[in-house]
């Protein structure tokens, strides 16, 4: 039976429920006055239902699909204004006990080049990742409870916490690490970690256990129940994702927003970020093997959805997606890209030798971080460095009613100015500083409270004359 308010997974991530509500889609979706109503629910920008989203998804009408994309504009801007938030993966170690059949870090791969990250390792990677200019990363490792303890997770944090080279300091770590037990939750909030982020790669539970048929992942339950366990061991912030490809995508994004809805009423806070991955080539992995692969039209439509579903929430795309794909998804719901981004394990400090990949899959937009910045400006975003709200407290519920007010805007575009500040002026080529600049002064302009304002000119001239790390 259905429960949003269950703790156990089949019944917060119900099979039924979702045939249900796909059948009700399917048999509703050329109905306008009902998707008409959706829309104008949607545009109190309080969300939507997983049911509701789904029939936007099943409508193909032209001017209903050209009305999502319109809204999905307009909630972003609110929400988010012309902010991009920038980070870059780490992979410490693709160790990995699993048999996931669309990761190249499953057992049985024998010649895939197996790594793990020494603590000074791990030093030259986050000082090549600062010399970048990156204050945000999300650090990635494979399930093995030998060679990736929870121990070597937290002393890694520690590590990357404590680095500081020249004006470069990683401000923040998101962690994406496979699921584990409250008492280890309890123990990366006390690292001092950002978001939780854990990929569910599918809803559906029958496909998961075949997807998955070795290892600890295999547990379906104990995988799509972690996000609980790490609200009860503190963490506010989590991350959710599925892995689009895998899994029918309409049956995907009808358990996403259960999993958000779930989120939301038992712990009074939806997931701080979700992830829209595709199935991409790696090692030993062909994507044309999975069978339920999306075009660019179904995965901008899926963006624009989750927007108008989930409107408060972060998204994430990141270098798997083409520079193409990236663009077009920037303003229908996407807030954070990574950019300059490595997959393997290492290659940041040194580029990695072709004959030891390590990577867990192609990247596909493969520009530096400056060309990234360089890019985003000339669409008339703000590439943001910002990593405030959570050093400031703001996370969790603090952080909900705050964004799903609009407040947030107050803090977020001065401390997005401030940040981008700071790379232009230890990181950026002259071009790039160039075109930053210029957009600075533009959008200083455009801070609603004169005090604020005047603050965040004072600060941004201190920046310029060698001062650092100012928020608001």
């Amino acid at each position: 039976m259905y429960n949003s308010e269950s703790l156990r997974a089949e019944e917060f991530i119900s099979h039924e429920e979702i045939l249900e509500t796909l059948d009700y889609a399917e048999k509703n979706k050329n109905n306008i006055e009902l998707l008409e109503s959706v829309l104008e629910k949607a545009k109190l920008r309080k969300g939507i239902t997983h049911r509701e989203a789904s029939l936007l998804l099943a409508s193909d009408v032209p001017e209903i699909t050209e009305k999502i994309y319109s809204l999905a504009k307009q909630i972003k801007l609110d929400f988010y204004g012309n902010r991009i938030v920038m980070f870059a993966p780490l992979y410490l170690s693709n160790y990995c006990v699993n048999g996931c059949t669309y990761c190249p870090y499953h057992y049985k791969n024998k010649h895939i080049a197996r790594k793990k990250l020494t603590q000074e390792e791990i030093r030259k990677e986050v000082i090549a990742l600062q010399d970048m200019g990156h204050k945000r990363l999300a650090i990635e490792s494979g399930e093995d409870s030998v060679n990736n303890p929870i121990e070597y997770i937290l002393e890694s944090i520690k590590t990357i916490y404590s680095i500081k080279h020249k004006n470069g300091a990683i401000r923040r770590v998101n962690v994406n690490i496979a699921a584990t037990t409250v008492e280890n939750y309890r123990k990366l909030k006390e690292a001092g970690i950002g978001t939780y982020i854990l990929f569910q790669e599918t809803y559906n539970k029958e496909s998961y256990e075949k997807l998955h048929p070795t290892g600890p992942k295999h547990n379906y339950a104990y995988h799509t129940e972690a996000m609980d366990r790490a609200m009860e061991g503190g963490i506010d912030d989590v991350g959710l994702g599925v892995l689009f490809g895998l899994e029918n995508y309409k049956y995907e994004l009808a358990g996403i927003l259960m999993h958000a809805e779930h989120l939301e009423a038992v712990h009074g806070v939806g997931p701080h970020t979700i992830s829209v991955p595709r199935v991409r080539r790696a090692d030993d992995i062909n994507p044309d093997d999975f069978d339920n692969g999306i075009d660019d039209d179904t995965f901008a439509k899926i963006v624009a959805i989750i927007r108008i579903a989930v409107p408060y929430t972060g998204m994430i795309i990141s270098t798997r997606e083409s520079a193409e794909c990236r663009e077009r998804v920037l303003n229908l719901g996407i807030s954070q890209i990574s950019g300059g981004s490595k997959t393997s394990v290492g290659g940041y400090a040194e580029p990695e030798p072709e004959e030891d990949n390590s990577a867990q899959f192609d990247v596909s937009d493969t520009r530096t971080l400056d060309e990234v910045v360089n890019w985003l400006m000339k669409l008339g975003y703000i590439p943001s460095f910002c990593t405030a709200c959570y050093r400031e407290g703001r996370t969790g519920d603090r952080f909900m009613s705050l964004c799903k007010s609009g407040q947030i805007s107050n803090c977020c575009l001065p401390n997005a100015l401030m940040t981008l500040k700071e790379y232009l002026e230890d990181y950026a080529s002259e071009d790039t500083r160039r075109i930053g600049n210029a957009l600075i002064e533009s959008e200083l302009k455009g801070i609603p409270n004169p005090k604020a304002r005047s603050l965040a000119e004072e600060y941004i001239k201190n920046i310029h004359n060698g001062q650092r790390d100012f928020r608001f």
